[in-house]
């Protein structure tokens, strides 16, 4: 049975440099948070008392502004972080795709890096190849998938990583949003093979800052806000709460 039960979990990353106030603002800005003073070693408490249970069939919007912990309760979620006190326990098969260019190889071909994005998102060989006509038919990129990844344009790029993404079979998604690059028309054309892929899944966490898009996958949301869970509840009731709430002055 899939889901995820995470219980007061704690993420916190220590500062060794404390003397570096760039430093402290470079990390605190990336994993969001606060900044504690209280131990020799100062710490970004980046997640704070975390509890939440999820279930197969959940879809679930996260919202927050930057710096809010959006990007490491993900990573939690995904079992890639550990929680530092409290505990997550993950059953099922994890999907992570936090950045559409992470497991792509800039010297080996279009054709080459579908495989090899596949595999790291626990696809097989043999079920890239089955699916490379149709990645090639998506991504409209022709001759140029014989051609090394690093002559690519961003654009091209985002192209071939969602053209892999958007055939796989997850039992756990954990999608944060990477459409910037890629032309409007384009964007549409890949919405529509989102939402397949969500429906395909067995749950969906989704953080994005596309109110439409979470609107149309999602049913419910989580907002969080310096590192801890705000409120919780029904999609829509969610945004409008966290709309009205002015950004953290420290993000």
């Amino acid at each position: 049975m899939v889901g995820i039960e995470v219980r007061d979990a704690f993420v916190d990353f220590p500062i060794f440099d404390a003397r570096s106030r760039s430093l402290k603002k470079k990390v605190f800005g990336k994993v969001g948070g606060k900044i504690g003073t209280g131990a020799k070693v100062p710490v970004v408490e980046a997640l704070r008392g975390i509890t939440l249970s999820l279930r197969e069939g959940d879809r679930v919007a996260l919202v927050g502004h930057n710096g809010a912990g959006k990007s490491t309760l993900l990573r939690l979620l995904s079992g890639i972080y550990e929680p530092t006190r409290g505990s997550a326990r993950i059953r099922g098969k994890v999907a992570p795709v936090f950045d559409l260019g992470v497991g792509m190889d800039p010297e080996v071909s279009g054709y080459e890096n579908i495989i090899i994005r596949g595999l790291f998102l626990g696809m097989t060989r043999r079920q890239m190849l089955d699916r490379a006509d149709d990645i090639a038919e998506f991504t409209e990129l022709g001759d140029y998938l014989h051609m090394p990844l690093r002559t690519y344009s961003a654009g091209m790029r985002v192209r071939l990583a969602l053209g892999v993404v958007t055939t796989i079979d997850p039992e756990i998604l954990i999608l944060d949003e990477g459409l910037g690059a890629v032309d409007a028309a384009f964007i549409a054309k890949a919405r529509r093979r989102m939402v397949d892929l969500v429906e395909r899944s067995g749950m969906l966490v989704f953080a994005s800052h596309s109110d439409e898009l979470l609107m149309e996958l999602c049913s419910t949301a989580i907002w969080m806000d310096e590192g801890a869970i705000r409120m919780t509840g029904p999609v829509t009731e969610v945004l409008t709460a966290y709309k009205g709430h002015p950004p953290f002055a420290g993000t």
